[in-house]
Parts: structure tokens; C-alpha cells; sequence
């Protein structure tokens, strides 16, 4: 089952369609999830009320449950909130039965049956990165990324057990099949500053956590391309360009891809399949994607 969450749809629809061409490239096929609403956003909801973040994604949950099929979500923040309530919810008898009270009353119940899966696992685990590598006909050689794996996909670590989260390497393995040179620079594992309600509630703060990064990325050399498998880190970095120089005044050009975009280009697939040049910064500056950087 397909959860798109809020970003994708509403900010970055390009996200949709490169993902609806590589999917299938590699033999996955992807349910629309009728019926889901908002995951609900993980630092949010989760710490004002446990147990109503709890049943609204509870809800979410058992949609899948319906299917008998699993969820899989191209956004860091989405799939922690499903993946946690999944597994608390699996956990803890107190909180299952008080969210299956609330559900009761639309005629639902969580059991417990499906799992939760992102972009980056569906890639890794299922497609495998030799049939990634297959499907690569044209190679990023040459092309320098700078990889932002983003907070929620991996962590905590303890529970998730799902990479080495100091260290991780899925993400930076399914994006090195494409040919493109992966340039190790020392904020990598840093928040890209939009995080815990940090941009609605002091973009100033949220920006400067972003500008940093990007220093660390010129301090490291320079990357023509800035990959992510989140769309809200892909908001903050793409946006947050013009939002920095409107504050702070310096100036950053970096193009920024989800790893579904970058997939599709290395796939083949042409930029106007999926409105690569929809991105926000390219809408607000009137500018386009340096084709030549990204060999396009």
C-alpha cells in the first residue's frame, strides 16, 4: 500500500510521479491507499497526546491491515510515525486498547498484522541492488552527491535496528548503483533544521541548521547534487536556499533530488516525465535544474 503522506502530494508531486516509473521499473507494484489521512506528524501530535497520535495513525494502519498487504512511504517523518504506532501499538496492551476504543467508534480495530516499510527498504530489500544497478541506463559518472539520509528513517536505533546509524550505508549503497561519486562531508548525519516543529516555530533557527550543512558540503569539495529520501528534509533544503538568502543574505545553488527523481534520471527517464523543474526554489527563483552539472 502507497502512503503519500501531506509533503509529496501538496509540495512535491514530482515525488509521486518519479516514484510511479521506478517502481514498476523494477518489478514493484504500488496500491493506492484509499482512505488515509495525515500520518499524523510524529513530533507533533505525538507530544501533545500519545494516544490520539496513536489512533490517527492507528487508523492509517488498519487500511493496510484491510489489504493484507504492507506499507511503504517515501517520507523520513511518515513512516516514523506508522512505523512507531505500529510497533508500540504491537507492544503496549494499554495503548492498543485505548486506541482500539476510539477506533471502535468508526468500526475499526488495530490487530497487528501488516508491517511498515520506506522507499529505502522497498529499494534495498526487495528490489535488490543488482536489479537497481540493471535498470541504470544512464549513469551518473562523474556526478559528485552529497547524500542527506535525514533523522526518522533510521533512528532510534535501538528499536529500529535498522542501519548503522552513525555509519549507515543502505542509503548511500541503492544511490552509489547509479555511477555518481559520493562525497563524505562532516554534517551528513546533521538534521536539515526543519525537524520537531523547529521551521513553523523559528524558521531563522531551522535555517541556520540548514546552512551549515551546506557549508560542510563546500568545505568537503562542493557536490553537484544534494540527494534525500524525505521530502520534508527535500522542502528544507530546495526552499530553504531562497529562504537563506532572503534572511541571511549568502547565496547557495545546490539542486536537490529525492532519491525517487534521482533513480528515475539514472532509469532514464526524462525530467518532464516526472516535472523535475517543478521544485520549489526553481518556482520562487524563475531559474532551472543545472542540466549540465547533473549531465542532462
Amino acid at each position: 500500500m502507497h502512503f503519500l503522506g501531506c509533503i509529496i502530494p501538496h509540495r512535491y508531486p514530482s515525488v509521486e510521479r518519479a516514484t510511479r516509473l521506478i517502481f514498476p521499473d523494477l518489478g514493484m507494484k504500488l496500491l493506492d491507499m484509499e482512505g488515509a489521512t495525515c500520518c499524523p506528524a510524529p513530533g507533533v501530535f505525538g507530544s501533545f497526546d500519545r494516544v490520539t497520535w496513536a489512533t490517527v495513525a492507528a487508523r492509517n494502519l488498519t487500511i493496510a491491515e484491510e489489504s493484507g498487504h504492507p506499507i511503504t512511504t517515501g517520507c523520513n517523518g511518515c513512516f516514523a510515525s506508522l512505523w512507531e504506532a505500529n510497533h508500540e501499538l504491537k507492544e503496549d496492551d494499554e495503548l492498543r486498547e485505548k486506541v482500539n476504543n476510539n477506533l471502535a467508534e468508526i468500526d475499526r480495530e488495530f490487530k497487528g498484522t501488516i508491517e511498515v516499510t520506506h522507499y529505502v527498504d522497498a529499494l534495498y530489500d526487495t528490489a535488490g541492488l543488482e536489479k537497481i544497478r540493471e535498470q541504470v541506463s544512464r549513469p551518473f559518472e562523474g556526478v559528485r552527491i552529497a547524500l542527506h539520509p535525514g533523522c526518522h528513517w533510521m533512528r532510534p536505533k535501538l528499536v529500529k535496528q535498522k542501519d548503522e546509524s552513525e555509519r549507515p550505508h543502505i542509503f548511500r549503497d541503492v544511490c552509489e548503483t547509479t555511477g555518481a561519486e559520493y562525497v563524505p562531508y562532516k554534517d551528513e548525519l546533521m538534521c536539515c533544521g526543519a525537524g520537531g516543529a523547529v521551521r513553523t516555530a523559528d524558521l531563522e533557527v531551522a535555517l541556520d541548521f540548514t546552512k551549515q550543512k551546506f557549508d560542510s558540503i563546500l568545505e568537503a569539495g562542493g557536490a553537484d547534487l544534494i540527494v534525500t529520501p524525505c521530502p520534508f528534509c527535500q522542502l528544507q533544503l530546495d526552499l530553504g536556499q531562497v529562504e537563506i538568502q532572503k534572511h541571511f543574505g549568502e547565496e547557495y545553488v545546490f539542486d536537490v533530488m529525492h532519491v525517487s527523481e534521482f533513480l528515475a534520471l539514472a532509469f532514464g527517464h526524462e525530467p518532464d516525465d516526472f516535472g523535475l523543474d517543478t521544485h520549489l526554489q526553481y518556482m520562487q527563483r524563475k531559474s532551472e535544474p543545472n542540466w549540465a552539472q547533473i549531465l542532462m
